[in-house]
């Protein structure tokens, strides 16, 4: 028999342990903003949102897609069994991004009065933007660390770092807000921007030692000099960077116009900071909450397809490939028809809001687009199709800055709610058409969207009316015995039509 790309045994237990860090750090995630919105507001949140897309744009700059490329390229040289190259690339890729890092961070640095109080329009953001640009260095090798681990399916190094380094985050910003918290909101933002440094210095020093373990296996085996090293570095990661880069620039001026835009809307002038802090910062993380099983497939997928694209297995990439939209849609179809039932619970709950409920519920049908999304995108960048979603991204986000303009002002937060609804379905359809085209992949639309769609919905709305003649005042209560048993019988009925994927992937024979 010839050789399995995919060990059965080590990928669950990888996407078990991924998925369950996923979740954790969500989950603290999501229990630290409704701490830290009761804490200094949705005001406040909205203001680090504006500092915070800053440092998204200034991260992906620094980390420049080399997660990827290490991935990939490492992932190439282990199927070819030759581990020991992957020092060599690894050590290329470290040196091009602390290079990148250095750079992004002296522009940052030097540039934050002319950032905050002119491209922000907020002159409390100052302070924040100087110390933002500690966290890059670490952040651009950790990023590389985090593509070798994923290459070698050993997940444990990047879980354990990732727990520590959120541990590390929410202890450190709690003391911190404890401090600054009678200073304003912006001496706030000011100390969470510090603990999101200090915390990836902390994620680094564990990363470094994993690492430094891991590699003595590799010291007696001398590694070959790859030809064109840097070259190929280069061809993942510059229409990968590009295209985060160009979007996160176009996100980052979205999210300076959304809120002048809202406050040119009359019914919103007085709270349009609030309101795109509650969607931004509130609504979309809860969200995306569910979504971490399938991020963590979809994480552990790209090396096996790119040993699949190395051995020229056709039938891997199209099992995959088919598998994750399917598994995709499941999921996001299930949550999508939760959030829409039970979105003005969950807000109650988590954030003693009904306007976060009614959020939640208002974007629930994008949920699974959303999902979708996502997981294409990165499936893509596997099969080397990164400038084709690089493209896709900076379409998106030019359409979407034009519909900010047009519509906001005149619709308010509801002409935001449809910008995300046009944009999730315009990236979607085209990231999907274009991994079906690409991997061969039959999507089945009665059997893979319209019955799931229809189980979905179906149960949770029988459960929540059954509920709903019990009278159950406790809503945490309520939203615990929703889900559960709306996923007992939503899974039930997918086992009975069949519909669910066997996560198994061919062999090459």
């Amino acid at each position: 028999m010839g050789r399995c790309f995919i060990k059965k045994g080590v990928f669950i237990k990888n996407a078990a342990l991924l998925t369950t860090t996923s979740l954790i750090l969500r989950f603290a995630g999501i229990i630290f903003k409704v701490w830290l919105s009761g804490k200094i507001g949705s005001e406040g949140i909205g203001l680090y949102q504006i500092v915070f897309s800053v440092y998204v744009l200034a991260s992906t700059f620094a980390t420049s897609g080399i997660s990827t490329a290490v991935t990939r390229l490492c992932a190439e040289e282990i199927a070819r069994e030759k581990p020991q190259n992957c020092k060599h690339i690894l050590n290329r890729a470290i040196s091009l991004t602390l290079i990148i890092a250095a750079f992004s961070t002296v522009i940052i640095y030097f540039g934050a009065n002319f950032i905050g109080n002119t491209l922000l329009g907020d002159s409390r953001t100052v302070a924040a933007l100087k110390i933002l640009p500690l966290s890059l260095p670490f952040m651009a090798i950790s990023s590389c660390f985090r593509g070798y681990f994923i290459a070698k399916r050993k997940i444990m190094p990047n879980s354990i770092g990732q727990i520590v380094e959120q541990a590390a985050r929410i202890v450190i910003i709690v003391s911190f807000i404890s401090i600054f918290i009678k200073k304003g909101i912006a001496a706030c933002c000011f100390g969470i921007i510090l603990g999101d440094a200090l915390a990836e210095a902390f994620g680094f020093l564990l990363l470094l030692l994993s690492y430094i373990v891991d590699i003595r296996a590799l010291k007696k085996q001398r590694p070959e000099a790859i030809g064109g090293t840097l070259r190929k570095i280069l061809h993942i990661t510059v229409p990968i960077t590009s295209g985060r880069y160009l979007n996160s620039l176009l996100r980052t001026g979205e999210n300076i116009l959304v809120p002048k835009s809202l406050a040119k809307f009359p019914q919103s002038s007085q709270n349009a900071l609030s309101q795109f802090g509650m969607i931004k910062g509130m609504a979309l993380p809860i969200l995306f909450f569910p979504s971490a099983i399938l991020n963590s497939v979809s994480t552990l997928l790209i090396p096996e397809i790119s040993e699949a694209v190395t051995h020229q297995n056709r039938l891997v990439i199209k099992s995959a490939s088919e598998k994750i939209i399917k598994l995709t849609l499941l999921c996001g179809l299930f949550c999508g028809a939760l959030f829409f039932v039970g979105g003005e619970k969950i807000g109650l709950l988590l954030y003693k809001s009904y306007d976060i409920g009614f959020l939640l519920k208002a974007l629930s049908p994008i949920v699974p687009l959303m999902y979708l999304d996502s997981i294409c995108d990165g499936i893509l960048k596997g099969l080397d199709q990164q400038g084709f979603t690089f493209k896709t991204a900076i379409s998106d986000s030019v359409i979407r800055i034009i519909l900010i303009l047009v519509m906001l002002s005149k619709m308010g937060i509801n002409g935001f709610i449809l910008i995300m609804y046009f944009s999730n379905l315009f990236t979607c359809l085209l990231n999907v058409g274009r991994l079906v085209k690409i991997s061969k992949a039959k999507i089945l639309f009665f059997n893979d969207l319209c019955l799931p769609l229809i189980s979905a919905f179906s149960v949770s709305f029988i459960i929540n009316t059954l509920l709903g003649l019990l009278k159950i005042k406790n809503v945490l209560v309520y939203i615990i015995l929703l889900g559960v048993f709306s996923l007992a019988l939503y899974i039930l009925i997918l086992s009975y039509l069949e519909i669910i994927p066997k996560f198994t992937l061919k062999r090459k024979k």
